[in-house]
């Protein structure tokens, strides 16, 4: 897997899985709308982890900027 995502688009992702932690923990969202976020939340932080997102690759997003001169 080549790394797709950059530093910015990994800090968002971990952000959304936050909110939506935060969100779910003080009780604002329940139910099935409590099982579908937190399943994106558990997707934002491995994809954010790991650098890759398998749906970048059939639109050609790179968010990733290679460091190396």
């Amino acid at each position: 897997m080549k790394k797709n995502l950059g530093l910015l688009d990994k800090a968002i992702r971990i952000a959304a899985a936050l909110a939506i932690g935060i969100l779910y923990y003080t009780g604002a969202i329940s139910g099935t709308w409590a099982i579908v976020l937190g399943a994106l939340a558990i997707v934002f932080v491995i994809t954010a982890f790991i650098s890759f997102c398998p749906l970048y690759l059939p639109f050609g997003i790179n968010t990733f900027k290679n460091r190396k001169k």
